[in-house]
């Protein structure tokens, strides 16, 4: 029988699998790869059960009635399929212009499917309207790491580093759930007495192994901060050779930190002035150290800011680019580093590139055979784009690729009137999601064991996803999919559906970008275990680590930027009084789409469960496993009730992971980060009712 070494389609961690075929089903065990060594969580172990699951969808479906979304889905062949896509594509764009007509992509794509998609809507379509799901994930800190360091990678260091740093600062990242292989980093500097710090309102696994534990009230993060490193200045524990040789701009950070002295950011944020004086002792003097952020003080209105505030905090401390020290992002979507990299964003071009740089967009241009006039501007981002689907000006027929916004949006419910006002609704998905439910055409697409092509892990590390086993009769690529529908439009001369190809026509693409792929070939990622970019020709050897020497800046320099806290876009009061913020659990991903179908992973945890204080539970009436609704200003969800002493007595926790009554989006507040575009989910007022009243 033969074994494929491939990667668990879940998290960015992208562990090593090897999957072997057998009757009836595909064996599935871990493998040595660097960045989990023979670990694997509840979700990778199961991910083989969905190749053969009875849900899957096997075959297009279409709408009995094409003139009516209520009507049932029924099966159709391919050319049909394509006939109503064309049809509705070329209707759509004759009476509304070419940006009439987008798409929504996925973190979970290939980079190849990445990358084709975004060429797709810029050339088969000639459309602006394109976004992806990483604009709710990471656009905050890969803004904030562009401004000040001139290049997102989430990591600029291998994972392993972790476990050579003394001190460890983990703002909003609960790893213990969300890629539980990773801990094992973090375990063996604990091991060798390092000390991890950790912020987040909720006393989560993470934060209960740590050697201390701060709960901000959650919107605070950036006060918290900025108040470290006013207790740095004002110490004398910033690196002031660091600042002058490597950096610019701290001046006017100085100047705004001063602000932030101790007793008023404990009254902010709830985090007493004794606990803010040991962090920065501790980043400070036991070293090497380490600021790692997440979605917890990212996915807010002042995200860009928050990610922002510790950037200057690991800069001033002289910590990025030197060994087993710095800032990074953990990255959460299986490819959240490569989908933002080749031009899934609204504003981007591959390799990282701009759209409305003109030098990028002749690059980009020659080497897809276009007049670099014919690329569009750049057009709205995520939410925007949802916001305005089916309206005058926005997009009315909508190709879904990997994503399922009836869950993951914010104001879900919104957004779900917005899709079924489409005139034309695609969705390719492995199964029927919330998303695809609303659709006039549903296609079948591959699984991750049953297509090539490459990811780009959250250290930045380039690797394979190998084909195990052919996908279904009937299922094609997503990369199929796009070239079919491009032929169809007259269109496709431009565009291949073998990976292959595509990925050295991305490497072409992405050369002499930030994001540079050009020295990456399949056989080297095969041979060395992945490569980390940029890798700009074959003979080198690829950047594991960051910054050691300059910053690709114009001047080689980082840069501070000044941030203020703001308060959250919506605060408390008499109507909604407790602040509502959301996450993972540990035995579902994402939307829920494919591990709410696993009952290994549903047995142990079947609902989602609102979690509050039992001092809040008590004024409220509410005891252990109640139904209890919580509503806002945008919605209303349905959870039971989980009592946990962990967690502020004025803040309640819920999971994103489900969809209808209980999904946790129809409450989130869709206010977007000036910089980044990021909703924010982390942050919104709740009133909190026992029982389900109606």
């Amino acid at each position: 029988m033969t074994v494929t070494e491939t990667h668990c389609p879940y998290c960015a961690l992208q562990c090593g699998i090897a999957l072997t075929p057998e009757i009836p089903r595909v064996r599935l065990e871990p493998t040595e790869f660097p960045v989990n060594r023979g670990g694997l969580c509840a979700k990778g172990w199961t991910a083989a059960e969905l190749l053969d699951h009875k849900d899957r969808l096997l075959t297009p479906l279409v709408r009995k009635d094409p003139a009516d979304r209520g009507s049932p889905l029924r099966e159709a062949s391919w050319d049909e399929a394509y006939e109503r896509i064309v049809a509705g594509i070329e209707r759509c764009q004759r009476e509304y212009g070419p940006d009439s007509v987008g798409a929504f992509g996925g973190g979970g794509l290939t980079n190849e499917k990445a990358y084709t998609l975004g060429k797709f809507v810029r050339v088969a379509l000639r459309s602006a309207s394109i976004d992806y799901n990483g604009r709710f994930c990471m656009s905050s800190a890969a803004t904030a790491a562009n401004r000040a360091l001139g290049v997102d990678r989430g990591l600029p260091f291998p994972l392993e580093d972790v476990a050579q740093a003394r001190t460890v600062l983990l703002v909003g990242a609960n790893p213990a759930d969300a890629m539980p292989p990773s801990m094992q980093y973090l375990d063996a500097g604990r091991a060798e007495g390092a000390r991890h710090i950790v912020v987040d309102p909720r006393r989560t696994p993470t934060a209960a192994g740590a050697y201390r534990h701060l709960q901000p009230l959650p919107g605070t993060d950036l006060a918290l901060a900025n108040g470290l490193l006013h207790i740095a200045v004002r110490e004398g524990l910033v690196d002031e050779d660091y600042i002058r040789d490597r950096t610019t701009g701290f001046e006017g950070v100085r100047a705004a930190v001063a602000a932030y002295w101790p007793e008023r950011v404990e009254r902010m944020t709830g985090v007493s002035e004794a606990d803010l004086r040991e962090t920065v002792r501790l980043l400070a003097t036991e070293r090497p150290s380490m600021i790692l952020t997440a979605r917890g003080a990212e996915q807010h209105s002042n995200g860009t800011d928050t990610a922002q505030a510790y950037l200057n905090l690991a800069l001033a401390l002289g910590l990025v680019g030197r060994p087993y020290s710095g800032y990074g992002t953990i990255t959460g979507q299986g490819n959240g580093q490569g989908g933002r990299e080749h031009g899934q964003k609204a504003d981007q071009l591959p390799g990282y590139r701009r759209l409305d740089d003109p030098a990028a967009r002749a690059h980009v241009a020659g080497v897809w055979g276009v007049d670099p006039d014919e690329l569009p501007q750049p057009g709205k981002s995520a939410y925007e784009m949802l916001d305005r689907l089916g309206t005058d000006g926005g997009v009315r027929a909508l190709l879904v690729l990997a994503s399922n916004m009836a869950v993951s949006a914010p104001h879900a419910g919104h957004v779900i009137e917005r899709l079924r006002a489409l005139d034309l609704l695609v969705v390719s998905d492995i199964f029927l999601s919330e998303t695809a439910a609303l659709a006039d055409v549903v296609l079948p697409t591959a699984q991750f064991a049953e297509e090539e092509g490459t990811m780009t892990n959250l250290e930045g590390r380039v690797i394979r996803r190998r084909m195990a086993l052919p996908p279904p009769p009937d299922v094609r690529t997503d990369l199929q999919f796009l070239s079919g529908l491009a032929d169809r439009l007259g269109r496709g001369r431009f565009f291949s559906d073998d990976p292959r190809t595509v990925f050295d026509e991305l490497r072409r693409a992405s050369a002499g970008g930030i994001a540079d792929y050009a020295g990456i070939t399949y056989e080297r990622i095969e041979a060395e275990q992945g490569v980390f970019w940029p890798c700009p020709a074959e003979d080198h050897p690829g950047t594991p680590r960051l910054f050691a020497d300059t910053f690709p800046t114009a001047d080689g320099r980082a840069r501070f930027v000044r941030v203020e806290h703001r308060d959250p876009h919506e605060m408390p009061d008499r109507d909604y009084p407790y602040v509502l913020t959301t996450g993972r659990n540990m035995q579902q991903y994402q939307s829920g789409n494919q591990t709410r179908r696993v009952s290994a992973l549903t047995v142990s945890l079947p609902e989602p469960r609102v979690e509050l204080h039992p001092d809040l539970a008590r004024r409220l009436g509410i005891a252990d496993s109640d139904m209890v609704e919580l509503s806002s200003r945008r919605g209303r969800a349905v959870f039971r009730a989980r009592l946990n002493p962990g967690i502020r007595p004025d803040t309640v926790f819920a999971p994103f992971h489900w969809g209808g009554d209980q999904a946790v989006n129809l409450l989130t507040d869709p206010a977007l980060d000036r910089h980044s575009k990021m909703p924010a989910f982390k942050a919104c007022a709740v009133a909190i009712t026992k029982g389900t009243p109606r």
